[in-house]
């Protein structure tokens, strides 16, 4: 069996269409989008009719949607920017929040830019909005800042309430959507929400290129300067064939969704079953194995202690199969999962982040499972 892929909440394989409709901006249609000629022209209405199809899709207008070089991009001109814009001095979030959101609002907060404040999370990260609401109340002119779905745990707010919330205090609401989008719907019209954005890679497009969506009732300073592009809001020769490929993703993403969200959680589903069946003591990591209130592409695992723990995600590289211990942005460091930590998650269980896409089979889950199954039937700890 080839190697087993299982981390495509870090980025995703190239959908084959979507190649195929990059490959003509990467060879014949190579005009800079910002001049007034023929070969500019082209390339320039390649790049609208995506921006048109990404609004489409959301329920929204083309003139709110800016490309970016990705999520964090998206997420720092979100953030930046809309404090910057409108002189806000209090922001709020949570402790799990991916970290392009998180090290921004923290950076800003030490600069003494703004004063930051956390939600309060329960025992298995879920937000507390009682709480959120009773923040708002005492500042309520703030930034909130919320992910849709986690990346590590697979958690989810839901959207529409606590945007009616903010909209109650007047407050901007920035929504970190990365990893649901493509994987869920997301009616913009039906949202009372200022920011949300998308990265490209993790639904089957290209690395390198996103988006953001600002609502037309807001107007906020440009994060990077330079030339008029992206009407002035992000200076920067435009990702051609990255936008374009992008936007063909999200269109599949969109046109396939229902079929490979079934899939995807039967996947899931049967290596939640297995894993208690085959391994005693193994629990789950935040909502993750509930699997119709969760992300359905994640699962976040923790194993009993063992000695082969340290080893772990070593020892199921070299079975030939590709997992995560956590956020992609913090593999390399010796810095456990910040998300994990706010869930006090006992430090001797091994945890590993599982996270599907549709490319993935019910053998390959079966495989993950017999590896496993050796792996703890030798070496669980008393």
């Amino acid at each position: 069996m080839p190697r087993i892929y299982l981390d495509n909440a870090a980025t995703t394989r190239l959908d084959d269409e979507v190649l195929q409709t990059m490959l003509p901006l990467m060879t014949e249609n190579f005009g800079n989008p910002s001049s007034i000629h023929a070969h500019g022209r082209q390339v320039r209405s390649a790049i609208e009719r995506a921006r048109k199809n990404i609004a489409n899709l959301l329920n929204a207008s083309p003139s709110e949607i800016f490309f970016t070089s990705g999520g964090t991009e998206a997420d720092n001109t979100a953030i930046i920017c809309s404090i910057d814009t409108y002189q806000l001095k209090h922001a709020i979030t949570s402790p799990t929040e991916h970290h392009a959101v998180l090290h921004t609002l923290e950076h800003l907060a030490k600069q003494g830019v703004i004063e930051l404040s956390y939600v309060k999370l329960d025992e298995k990260g879920r937000v507390d909005v009682a709480h959120l609401e009773e923040l708002l109340s005492t500042k309520p002119r703030t930034l909130v800042s919320l992910m849709h779905g986690n990346n590590e745990i697979g958690n989810l707010i839901d959207l529409k309430q606590v945007s009616e919330i903010c909209k109650k205090y007047n407050a901007i609401f920035h929504s970190d959507t990365v990893q649901t989008m493509g994987h869920y719907t997301h009616n913009l019209q039906e949202l009372s929400i200022d920011f949300i954005v998308g990265a490209a890679h993790k639904f089957h497009g290209p690395k390198g290129v996103g988006f953001l969506y600002i609502n037309a009732n807001n107007k906020i300073h440009p994060f990077i300067h330079g030339g008029s592009q992206e009407r002035n809001m992000r200076g920067g020769t435009e990702n051609v064939y990255g936008i374009v490929g992008m936007a063909k993703a999200l269109e599949i993403a969109y046109r396939d969704m229902e079929a490979h969200k079934n899939h995807i959680t039967r996947l899931k589903s049967r290596m939640i079953e297995k894993l208690k069946a085959n391994i005693p003591g193994v629990t789950f990591n935040g909502d993750s194995a509930d699997v119709e209130n969760s992300l359905y592409t994640v699962l976040s695992v923790s194993f009993p202690p063992s000695e082969d723990n340290d080893m772990l995600l070593f020892n199921l590289d070299i079975a030939q199969i590709s997992c995560s211990g956590g956020s992609a942005c913090s593999s390399g460091t010796d810095v456990g999962s910040h998300v994990l930590g706010a869930l006090n998650v006992h430090p001797g269980r091994g945890n590993v982040r599982f996270s599907f896409g549709k490319y993935n089979t019910e053998e390959e889950v079966d495989k993950v499972i017999d590896v496993l199954t050796e792996i703890y039937a030798k070496n669980v700890l008393a």
